[in-house]
């Protein structure tokens, strides 16, 4: 099922990036992503959700578009 918030995410194994694609148009990197946590919100049922409470407030971020 597709996200209503998400649009998509992938992850950059080298620089530990989680960056996500908003329905929005926004474009987010999180920073210091370990690749389990882009593991398990991969297997999420729900991304929106998973971003709220497993990524948002607990790693840093910054805006890229």
């Amino acid at each position: 099922m597709p996200s209503s918030v998400v649009a998509r995410f992938e992850y950059d194994e080298e620089k530990a990036t989680l960056r996500v694609f908003f329905v929005s148009g926004s474009v987010y990197d999180y920073v210091r992503v370990p690749k389990a946590v882009y593991e398990e919100m991969k297997r999420s049922g729900s991304k929106g959700v998973f971003l709220n409470l497993r990524i948002k407030g607990n790693y840093r971020y910054r805006k890229i578009k």
